[in-house]
């Protein structure tokens, strides 16, 4: 693939929207980040929510003042396909990692369907889950992977997460590096943010007697978003691609059409009196009728209050040197 840092650095631009991007295996999330800068011609590029370098997909990046939506995308549900190897545990529960425990081959032969469904079941619906240690929560202010790489012994708390869906698609035997018997996994996962696929492979693993590594991810939903729709660094044109504000709040919120008058004083931060209209238990994106996103809302006993506004436009930042 070509290295989207060398591809030359886009003229300046205030422009705002949200890009779905199809992040290669190798680069890092803030990688990804540091290269839509340059080819947006911003600094202002957020992510909502990282994937580890050895993964792939989508990616949900905001530009200008559209980073202000990635607070609303970063809790959605994900869905993940990925690969997940029996018979091998490793120190960071995927395939980066040295491998700290190989299965006997008649316990990997001994695998059948029926007790590798069974455990999945019990790793499904509301679940408790401890992350891998090498993570990116911070511990005293620092994250967990760095802490690992200095030597020190990181015990993570259990948090309770939620996978609605974890499916086998197929199971296919293969041998390790070491020549061993192991079973890989094609799996299709679908959670709540803040769950590891990784730790989801360790404790399969564990549950089945066998150790078991994460082999490849890719993330292929988060919320209403596919990685279908994104675009790949290397020939990514950000004008192109880019979904205006009005366009992916559309995709997240219920909408609410504005008249002129409406958009002038929601923007003046004033409330609005909408009448007989439901009330919303979450933000609504209201619309100006030039189609541009005037601000998020709350609406409550027929009256709209802003919860966030959205400028048409951003103040000139210099774009990175990255």
């Amino acid at each position: 693939m070509p290295d989207p840092f060398t591809r030359p650095r886009a003229e300046p631009s205030t422009r705002s929207g949200i890009l779905l991007v199809d992040k290669p295996g190798g680069m890092t999330s803030h990688d990804v980040v540091s290269a839509t800068r340059r080819l947006a011609g911003t600094r202002k590029v957020g992510h909502a929510g990282t994937l580890d370098p050895m993964a792939t997909g989508l990616l949900v990046l905001g530009i200008n003042s559209s980073t202000r939506l990635l607070t609303f995308v970063v809790g959605l549900d994900k869905e993940y396909l990925a690969t997940i190897r029996l018979g091998e545990a490793t120190t960071t529960d995927d395939a980066e990692g040295e491998v700290t425990s190989t299965a006997a081959a008649g316990v990997v032969a001994a695998l059948d369907d029926d007790a590798i469904g069974t455990r999945i079941g019990r790793l499904t619906g509301d679940i408790v889950q401890v992350p891998s240690t090498v993570s990116a929560i911070k511990v005293d202010g620092k994250r967990a992977y760095a802490l690992v790489r200095e030597g020190v012994d990181v015990q993570l708390k259990a948090r309770p997460v939620t996978v609605s869906e974890f499916e086998v698609l197929s199971r296919t035997p293969a041998t390790s590096a070491s020549g061993g018997p192991v079973v890989d996994l094609e799996v299709r996962v679908v959670c709540s943010s803040g769950t590891y696929i990784r730790a989801l492979a360790r404790d399969l693993g564990a549950a089945l007697d066998t150790g078991g590594h994460l082999v490849a991810l890719r993330r292929t939903r988060i919320g209403p978003f596919s990685v279908e729709a994104a675009a790949h660094l290397d020939t990514v044109v950000v004008a192109d691609a880019l979904q205006s504000p009005s366009q992916a709040a559309s995709e997240l919120f219920p909408t609410l059409r504005l008249s002129e008058e409406q958009t002038i004083d929601l923007g003046h931060g004033k409330r609005l009196a909408l009448g007989d209209v439901p009330d919303a238990p979450g933000p609504v994106a209201a619309i100006a009728p030039d189609d541009r996103l005037v601000g998020l809302v709350a609406v409550s006993h027929g009256t709209a209050k802003i919860l966030a506004n959205f400028p048409s436009d951003d103040p000139q930042t210099k774009p990175d040197d990255a």
